[in-house]
């Protein structure tokens, strides 16, 4: 009589080494070394690692063909060359609708970020995806390599690149004129980045984003709604200065902090640290903020 494996244990301290692995503080080996010691072997570590990582395979949401959307692959002009993106809006549409800019996590424009285009389509907007890799020449098919791109992409250049898509969506035909932005991790720190550098960014929706410099704050005129997991101490350790910079620019700004949850909490992608109650208030608030300022 054989005995079963049992299912690993994840713990916290799993999770948090790979967020900092995912976040570049932590390299791969030094990574696998960590969580070698935290799992007890380097067989239990190989089998937690799957289940930390995202699963690209994992069904869509919104499925690429669903005919309630229409969408594809589009460049338009960035800063200094193109962009790379995808773009999708209601099948039905009748009349202009607001732009809403879909920014990535920093493993790119993948399947993921595609299926929640779809998803902001469905809800009546103009969604636009970017590829912040275009300049690079875009988002690779493996993830980690994907992440190591973006240590070498211009932080100058990702400001501009995102004020020339605000641009680009202000004037495009089937839009209303008025451009909102919702980011997750790498893509809600180029939101607030974005609400800085564009004054005409009508809303921005960050989901636990890196904070801008307090002394950029004044220069915000969009206003935020961020999103934060209780137990991502990394970024949550900004939320008190950020508040209080936008409290003294007069910037109109909704902060939620979901108890319990972790830094990612939106992607049902990532089992582990996916949470669909915390996932579906936070997208339920996304939506209605997004229809107010962007009617």
């Amino acid at each position: 009589m054989t005995k079963r494996a049992s299912k690993p244990i994840i713990t916290q301290a799993m999770i948090d080494a790979y967020d900092e692995y995912t976040h570049l503080t932590l390299d791969r080996r030094r990574f696998m070394e960590q969580l070698t010691s935290l799992a007890g072997s380097g067989a239990a570590a190989a089998a937690i690692v799957p289940m930390l990582a995202a699963n690209s395979a994992k069904a869509a949401v919104v499925a690429e063909d669903d005919p309630r959307v229409k969408g594809g692959d589009v460049t338009y002009p960035g800063s200094n060359g193109e962009v790379k993106a995808y773009m999708v809006k209601p099948a039905g549409q009748s009349g202009k609708a607001g732009a809403v800019i879909v920014i990535h996590e920093n493993r790119g424009l993948n399947p993921h970020i595609r299926d929640v285009a779809r998803r902001v389509a469905l809800e009546g907007f103009v969604a636009l995806a970017p590829d912040f890799l275009s300049p690079l020449g875009g988002t690779p098919a493996d993830e980690d390599k994907a992440r190591d791109m973006f240590t070498k992409l211009d932080a100058k250049q990702v400001a501009a690149d995102g004020v020339a898509t605000v641009a680009y969506l202000k004037a495009y035909q089937d839009g209303n004129g008025k451009v909102g932005a919702v980011g997750f991790c790498w893509g809600g720190g180029t939101v607030n980045t974005l609400a800085v550098n564009a004054p005409d960014l009508s809303a921005g929706v960050a989901y636990y984003g890196m904070q801008p410099k307090a002394e950029d704050v004044p220069k915000i005129k969009a206003a935020l709604l961020l999103h934060y997991a209780g137990l991502d101490e990394r970024i949550d350790a900004g939320i008190d200065a950020y508040k209080k910079a936008l409290d003294a620019a007069h910037v109109e700004y909704t902060v939620y902090v979901y108890d319990g949850v972790n830094h990612a909490f939106n992607n049902d992608t990532s089992a582990t640290r996916y949470d669909k109650k915390a996932a579906d208030l936070a997208w339920g608030r996304t939506v209605a903020f997004l229809k107010e300022k962007l009617a």
